[in-house]
C-alpha cells in the first residue's frame, strides 16, 4: 500500500509546473479570508451570507433558464423499477435526456436523489453510465460499470431502497455533447474535425474517437466560457439546478427530502451543487476531494477544465465550497490510492471540512471516509453512501 501511495506524490521539491510550484502555492493563504475556520468569523449565518455571495459571484452561473416543459418519452418496468425516460429543451444546445427510476408500484411521495454521473474521459455517454435500463447494455457501459462501480448501476441500486432517482445528461455529455456537425470546419491541432462524423454514433470505434476528440476540445470550451463571463462549474451548477427544479416538482417526490451524489465528475458537481443549493438536504461526494495546493503542485494535470473557478482560491479552499452547506449532512468518500489526488492533501481537505462542521456545532453532520483502492465507487462504498442517505433523508 505504501508503494502505491508514494507513486501518487510528486518527488520532493518538484512540481508539475517546475520551479514555479512553491511560489504559486505560496500565493494561497493557509486560512483564506472567507474560510469559516478564520477565528474572525463568529456567527454562522453572517459568514455564510458573505462567503456564499462571493462564491456565487465567481462561479458566475449564466442566468437561470425558465423551468422547461418536461416530455415523458417512454415508460416501462425493468429491474423492479418503474422507469421514465424524459427530456427537456433549454434555450441553448441540444435537448437534455434524463431518466427517472423508482420502486415499482410506488405511489406516495418518496425521498429523492439527483444522481450525478461521472466524467471518466467518456463524454459520449452521460446518465447511461450509472443506470441500467435493459439487459441489452452497450459493452462500453458494462466495462465502465465493472471497473468503477463493482458492476453495479448505482442509480438503480439506490432507487430500490425507496427513492425517486433522477439522472440527467450534464452539459457536454451524452445528449448535451458537442456534435462534430456543430463545429464543422474546426481545423486546429487535436480538435480538427476533418474526417469525423456523427453518423453511426453507437459504434465502439466511433464512441472512442469522439471521447478522445471531446477531451481535446475541453480547453476550447473552457476558454470560450471564460470569455463569455461564466465558468464550467457555473454552467454545470445552472443545469443541475434545473434538473433539481424538475425533480422537486414531481408529485411522487417529497421536496423536503432530496439528496445528491456522484463519483469523480459527479463528485465535483456535488461540491458545487451541494455547496450552493440548500435544497440538497444530504450530499455524498465520492472521489473528488482535495485542496487547491494539491492541484497547484501535483494534480491539475489529472483533472478536467471543468474543475476550476478562477480567483475563488483567494477566498475559499476547495473543500470549503462544499462546506458552504454546513450544517446540512455531508459525506465525502476518498480512495487511499486514488491516482487523481495525493493522500496527504485528501486528508488535509478532510480536516478542513471536519473543522468547519465542528465550529458550526454540526460535527455529527459531516463524515469523511477513506477506503483502500484506486479511483472508484465500489459496492462497499455504495452501501455506506446509501446508508448515509437513509440516515438523513428517511430516518431523521
Amino acid at each position: 500500500m505504501e508503494n502505491m501511495v508514494s507513486e501518487n506524490v510528486q518527488l520532493p521539491g518538484k512540481s508539475i509546473i517546475g520551479d514555479y510550484g512553491n511560489w504559486a502555492a505560496s500565493l494561497l493563504k493557509p486560512v483564506p479570508p472567507l474560510s469559516f475556520r478564520d477565528p474572525g468569523w463568529k456567527d454562522l449565518s453572517t459568514w455564510k451570507k458573505e462567503a456564499y455571495a462571493k462564491a456565487q459571484e465567481l462561479i458566475a452561473s449564466p442566468p437561470k433558464s425558465p423551468l422547461p416543459k418536461v416530455n415523458v418519452d417512454k415508460k416501462y418496468v425493468y429491474d423492479g423499477l418503474d422507469i421514465e425516460e424524459i427530456s427537456w429543451q433549454l434555450p441553448y444546445g441540444h435537448k437534455t435526456q434524463a431518466v427517472v427510476l423508482k420502486p415499482q408500484g410506488a405511489t406516495k411521495p418518496l425521498p429523492a436523489i439527483l444522481g450525478l454521473h461521472d466524467h471518466a474521459g467518456k463524454k459520449y455517454f452521460g446518465y447511461r453510465k450509472i443506470v441500467k435500463t435493459s439487459d441489452d447494455q452497450h459493452p462500453l457501459l458494462k466495462e465502465h460499470q465493472a471497473t468503477d462501480y463493482s458492476g453495479l448501476a448505482w442509480a438503480n441500486e439506490v432507487a430500490k431502497r425507496g427513492y425517486v432517482v433522477l439522472v440527467h445528461d450534464a452539459f457536454t455529455f451524452g445528449s448535451r455533447r458537442v456534435r462534430f456537425e456543430d463545429v464543422q470546419g474546426l481545423s486546429w491541432g487535436e480538435v480538427d474535425t476533418a474526417g469525423k462524423s456523427d453518423q453511426d454514433p453507437e459504434k465502439k470505434e466511433n464512441i472512442e474517437a469522439y471521447n478522445e476528440w471531446s477531451i481535446a476540445h475541453e480547453h476550447v470550451m473552457s476558454k470560450s466560457l471564460f470569455s463569455a463571463g461564466t465558468t464550467w462549474p457555473g454552467v454545470f451548477l445552472a443545469e443541475d439546478q434545473i434538473a433539481l427544479d424538475i425533480l422537486e416538482q414531481r408529485n411522487d417526490v417529497d421536496p423536503q427530502r432530496i439528496g445528491c451524489g456522484g463519483l469523480s465528475g459527479g463528485g465535483l458537481r456535488t461540491v458545487y451543487l451541494g455547496g450552493m443549493d440548500a435544497r440538497i438536504k444530504c450530499a455524498v461526494c465520492v472521489g473528488f476531494m482535495t485542496t487547491w495546493t494539491d492541484l497547484i503542485l501535483n494534480k491539475s494535470v489529472t483533472h478536467t477544465w471543468m474543475t476550476y473557478t478562477p480567483l475563488l482560491p483567494n477566498y475559499l479552499d476547495f473543500p470549503e465550497i462544499l462546506g458552504l452547506r454546513v450544517p446540512l449532512p455531508t459525506l465525502v468518500q476518498n480512495n487511499n490510492q486514488d491516482e487523481l489526488y495525493t493522500l496527504p492533501e485528501m486528508k488535509k481537505a478532510d480536516k478542513v471540512l471536519g473543522d468547519v462542521f465542528a465550529k458550526a456545532g454540526a460535527k455529527d453532520k459531516y463524515l469523511g471516509k477513506f477506503y483502500d483502492g484506486e479511483h472508484k465507487f465500489d459496492a462497499v462504498m455504495q452501501k455506506d453512501a446509501f446508508d448515509w442517505f437513509d440516515k438523513w433523508l428517511k430516518n431523521s
